[in-house]
């Protein structure tokens, strides 16, 4: 990924659920609550890109007992949750995964760089190929007959996060080089 990558850079301000390990001063505001300081134990939620530094950087112990503890720890945000993944694994298709989030597989990765989730690993991998069949019987129909989002396919690109959109747009691509190349042909 590039640095200038929009989806990346959309990735990681997804907000993801963190709590707090230390009491802040001065932040009580990220919790509604301007006059206080931030408690320990206060669960909000952070762009991915704060929260993994303050989940990865470790706090000096304030006694010789104490181990070094991160700032917050992180958890899962609601699109990876269990309820999203029993659901991706009954039936993939199913799905709107661009309800969950517009750039669902790029979180699922960052996060998966995050957390040793096999699990959730193996139904993200399981999902795309699942889906991206759907999608290349979609692509090939369009590009067939130079349909991108009419009718049906409209709904279809709604539920489609954006690696997939961007997959959808280069299989609608091919198959309609396709069609123009044996078009060509036809007439040789």
């Amino acid at each position: 990924m590039s640095y200038y990558d929009i989806d990346a850079i959309l990735t990681d301000a997804e907000k993801v659920p963190c709590k707090f390990e230390i009491e802040v001063p001065e932040l009580g505001h990220l919790d509604n609550n301007p006059a206080q300081p931030l408690k320990n134990g206060t669960t909000i939620g952070l762009p991915l890109w704060l929260a993994e530094l303050l989940a990865l950087a470790n706090r000096a112990p304030s006694s010789s007992d104490e181990d070094t503890k991160s700032f917050i720890s992180l958890n899962l945000p609601p699109s990876l949750s269990n309820e999203v993944m029993s659901a991706l694994k009954a039936d993939p298709r199913a799905v709107p995964l661009r309800d969950q989030s517009h750039n669902f597989y790029g979180l699922g990765t960052r996060m998966l760089d995050l957390f040793d989730e096999k699990d959730i690993c193996a139904i993200l991998r399981r999902t795309f190929v699942t889906r991206a069949a759907d999608i290349a019987l979609h692509a090939g129909k369009a590009g067939a007959t130079d349909d991108v989002g009419i009718g049906g396919g409209e709904e279809f690109l709604r539920g489609l996060e954006e690696w997939e959109r961007r997959l959808f747009k280069k299989a609608h691509n091919g198959a309609k080089g396709t069609k123009e190349w044996m078009e060509g042909v036809k007439k040789s």
